[in-house]
Formats: C-alpha cells, structure tokens, sequence
C-alpha cells in the first residue's frame, strides 16, 4: 500500500510553496460540481461529495498531516456536513428529475426565490448558528494562538455554507447569494491561512456563482410551472 500513501502525501511546489495534490484535486471536484449545480444536472452531488472528502483530509491537519501544519476546524467539519447534505440534495434532485423527465439527462429543478418565511428560517439558524459555533471552534481551540475573529470567520464560513447547501438542494436562488456571502469572508481566511489552491479556488468560484445566480434566476422567470413550482415546495 506504499503506492496509496505515497499519492495521498503527494505535493508539488508553487511560488516556493508546498501544496498537496489532493487539495488541488479536490478543489477541482468542487469546481466541477459548482458547474453540474449550475446546470441543474443530478451528478453535480457526487461529484461534489468526492471533493468534499479529499479536503475533509486537507484541513482536519491533525489526524492528516499538511504542508500548512494548521488545523481549520470550520472548514473540516462544514466538509463531512457538505456529504451529510449533498446525498439529501442527490436524492431530492433524483426524485425531481425522475419525476418531470425521466430517464433524461435534463435539469432537475426548477429554480424559484425562497418564501418569505423559508428566507426568514435560514437566516435566523444562520445568524444563530455563528454566535453557537464561534464559541464551539474557540472552546476546542486552532491549534495555535488564534485571535478571537478567526473563530467568528470560520463559524460564518461553517454555518453559511451549510445554509447555501441545503438552500441549493431546495433550489432556490437565494443559494447563490449566500455563497456570495461565504467566499467575501473564506478566501482571506484562506489565504491567511496559506491553503492557496482553495483560495483561488474559490475567488475564481465567486465569478461562477455571480454568473450562475443570474443563469438561475432567468431560469426562474422562464420556466415556471405551478405544477412543478408546488412538486418542487412540497418535496
């Protein structure tokens, strides 16, 4: 099993840096996933999943050594809920597509802005969700001497990014403004912390998301149906 470890620890240098491939790798899981999510097509949550779980192992550097010797406990742990969700989002998204068009590789959903009272639940479990995980992450600790707004930033990292996952299972619009609202805070925490592939990874992602909310909310004006509109609420 040399051979396996020995590809798990492989890195490249860039700039005088050392990267491992599986962040690079993994990140670009990620990419294409976002693309899939773009699309609407179903195998965008397995694809993601598999990002996921590569980088699961970059940023818990405690149990999995890394070039950076940083343990980011937000980024860690939105990854194993980041699975937890995508197989719900792979299912809801499988059932929809099976529905309307089965059999087909066509879009799954039908994009559409959340209720005012959906919009009202997910920012309220956002906001609360910050002030619980900030003194979770601080509590455990970084590992290092970490000032108290990096644990603010990993929480809001954490907690938004569960928020706009499950907002993007649900199909509504509003998933691409809260990841708008994840990355604003994400790549400088990223970069400060010198996991730079994921970094760009996700500044380039910005761009993605920018054009997909747009992408997405034409799709919501054009293809509305209160048939599926109501398939998609109840689901």
């Amino acid at each position: 099993m040399n051979w396996l470890e020995t590809l798990f620890n492989a890195q490249l240098q860039v700039a005088g840096h050392p990267l491992l491939w599986r962040e690079v790798v993994g990140n670009a899981f990620g990419f294409a996933s976002a693309i899939g999510g773009m699309r609407r097509r179903v195998w965008a949550w397995p694809v993601g999943i598999v990002g996921n779980a590569l980088l699961f192992t970059v940023f818990f550097g405690v149990a999995f050594s890394n070039p950076q010797q940083e343990t980011l406990y937000g980024q860690a742990g939105r990854q194993v809920f980041f699975i937890i969700t995508s197989v719900y989002g792979w299912w809801r998204w499988q059932q929809l597509r099976n529905r309307a068009h089965p059999g087909e590789d066509s879009p799954a959903i039908t994009p559409r802005w959340a209720t005012v009272r959906e919009r009202a639940a997910y920012l309220g479990a956002w906001v609360a969700g910050v002030v619980v995980m900030q003194w979770v992450f601080a509590t455990i600790g970084a590992g290092w001497p970490a000032p108290r707004w990096y644990f603010w930033c990993d929480a809001w990292i954490f907690v938004g990014s569960m928020v706009a996952t499950y907002a993007m299972a649900r199909g509504w619009n509003d998933f691409w403004l809260a990841w708008i609202a994840v990355d604003l805070v994400g790549v400088p925490l990223l970069w400060h912390s010198r996991f730079y592939p994921s970094a760009v990874l996700y500044a380039v992602y910005g761009v993605l998301v920018l054009y997909g909310f747009f992408v997405w909310l034409k799709a919501s004006r054009t293809e509305a149906s209160p048939d599926r509109e109501l398939a998609e609420a109840t689901a």
